[in-house]
């Protein structure tokens, strides 16, 4: 499974036993769907946990394969910008 804000692909895949996280996602062909994707490098996971070596990994059936985006912003940034702006908002109503 790969999404951008705007649109998604999952894929259904049979593989052979045996096979690990990296080389089920180079061989889905998800870089048809979304050119410029980096397979070869980009974070995996399984079930919402990133798999940390996923060269090593080698998939059990069933499992949900999911390929990361890199993060537009750090969101403990984003958390200090909203919690600056509701603090200057209050003060704003408060005066």
């Amino acid at each position: 499974m790969f999404a951008l804000p705007d649109r998604q692909r999952l894929l259904s895949l049979e593989l052979p036993s045996g096979t690990t996280l990296r080389k089920a996602v180079l061989d889905s062909g998800m870089e048809r769907y979304f050119p410029g994707l980096e397979l070869a490098e980009a974070p995996l996971g399984v079930y919402g946990k990133q798999v940390l070596q996923p060269d090593e990994h080698v998939l059990q059936g069933g499992e949900r394969i999911e390929i990361y985006r890199t993060l537009i912003a750090d969101p403990k940034e984003v958390r200090k910008q909203r919690a600056a702006a509701t603090r200057l908002a209050k003060a704003h109503r408060e005066t």
